[in-house]
């Protein structure tokens, strides 16, 4: 009797509360997954289908060979904080302190973790705007905040500075602002740097700036980083990634740059997250980031992407919405069916071919405006393989 009583104790499953009940698996998953599935070219997920820089790879296996296979400082090895300094003085006239200031994390999303957990208190209110990447909403909840969705405008992708103004309260601690902008491609004007000093100035309050495609901007235009201003680097942990600008997001290589004050309360959740970055990757970008033409030729690479993709999709029967950053094209298929995003997306996956994001999973309402996202990171055979599914399977974008 003993026994069993003990056996039947063994079997019972505790019961577990889930501190993100409403979080399942991701759409880049699920997406990825359909798209494997269906053997559907994949324009979905946000990854380049090239390689990164041959010499980034020699330089990280020659210091595998020399050893540097141990734990790095927490913080990243001090010349590479140091390379960071000098390529953001390069960029925008401001070199922080490499070290106070610059911090490693694997990957910009372990940052947005950190930068938002050491920020955000219990009962705090956080303004975000949507669509949003996904990670910000379940880190703000996690840290017992409180997530104030602004939608950006239909189809510019604007932010409305009069709805921002009245969502403030005594109890907004924090504004995530990401540009550019992913999944819309829409990047701030100096109107709305404008904007947010005012509110910055006039209000108790932090900003995280994700500007991890701070490099992949088009047609000649600026990017509004918080760093080139005084008033908003003084409130901000800006967010940067290797992993998108050197074209190897499976590194997961990262970094955040933050006052001293707010990188050491950053750094303390950081030491029990990841503690630190892979280390031969760390030596072998300060040597591969001596040549500054890595980063800044970077605006060109992407545009001729960008061009090349909206000229491709020019034969298919979308709306081609703006876009002026990142590596995503967003598109209406509004007129052509009235099927939900989700169902929309999986179904020209499944019939079509071709796999897209759809975009209401960015919202918190799941606002369906009909756009899907497509990633154009892409080998120019790869863009015309889809494009050409899309032109072949048109009817099929119909409802």
């Amino acid at each position: 009797m003993v026994e069993k009583t003990l056996n039947k104790n063994m079997q019972s499953t505790p019961t577990i509360s889930s501190k993100l009940p409403n979080a399942g698996t991701s759409i880049f998953s699920i997406m990825s997954a359909w798209a494997h599935e269906h053997k559907a070219v994949n324009l979905a997920q946000g990854f380049p289908d090239f390689d990164c820089h041959p010499e980034l790879v020699r330089l990280t296996h020659h210091y595998m060979q020399k050893g540097m296979n141990q734990y790095a400082p927490s913080a990243g090895i001090l010349p590479l904080r140091e390379r960071i300094a000098e390529k953001t003085a390069h960029t925008y006239g401001f070199s922080p302190d490499p070290a106070t200031e610059v911090t490693l994390t694997t990957g910009a999303t372990e940052a947005l973790f950190v930068a938002i957990s050491a920020l955000v208190q219990e009962g705090d209110e956080v303004i975000v705007f949507e669509p949003a990447y996904d990670a910000y909403i379940p880190v703000i909840e996690l840290n017992g905040g409180k997530a104030v969705p602004i939608a950006l405008e239909r189809n510019t992708y604007a932010i409305n500075w009069h709805q921002v103004k009245e969502a403030l309260t005594p109890q907004t601690r924090l504004i995530i602002i990401n540009t550019p902008h992913n999944p819309s491609g829409s990047v701030l004007k100096p109107h709305d740097i404008t904007e947010l000093t005012e509110i910055v100035m006039n209000h108790d309050l932090l900003l995280i700036s994700d500007e991890v495609y701070e490099h992949i901007i088009f047609d000649g235009v600026t990017h509004q980083s918080m760093l080139l201003y005084p008033i908003l680097r003084e409130k901000s942990i800006v967010i940067s990634s290797f992993g998108k600008t050197f074209h190897n997001t499976g590194w997961k290589m990262g970094y955040a740059i933050a006052p001293p004050e707010i990188t050491v309360e950053l750094r303390k959740l950081h030491q029990y997250v990841t503690f630190s970055n892979f280390t031969p990757a760390q030596y072998a970008l300060v040597d591969f980031m001596a040549e500054t033409k890595h980063y800044t030729s970077l605006p060109e690479f992407y545009q001729e992407r960008r061009d090349k993709f909206r000229s491709l999709m020019q034969a298919t029967d979308f709306e081609l919405l703006p876009c002026q950053g990142t590596y995503f094209q967003l598109v209406s298929y509004a007129h052509l069916s009235s099927e939900p995003d989700v169902v929309y997306a999986k179904r020209i996956a499944k019939e079509a071919g071709v796999a897209t994001i759809p975009t209401s999973v960015f919202y918190t309402d799941k606002l369906d405006r009909k756009v899907v996202r497509f990633c154009f990171a892409k080998q120019d055979e790869t863009m015309e393989r889809a494009v050409e599914l899309l032109v072949k399977n048109a009817q099929i974008l119909k409802e």
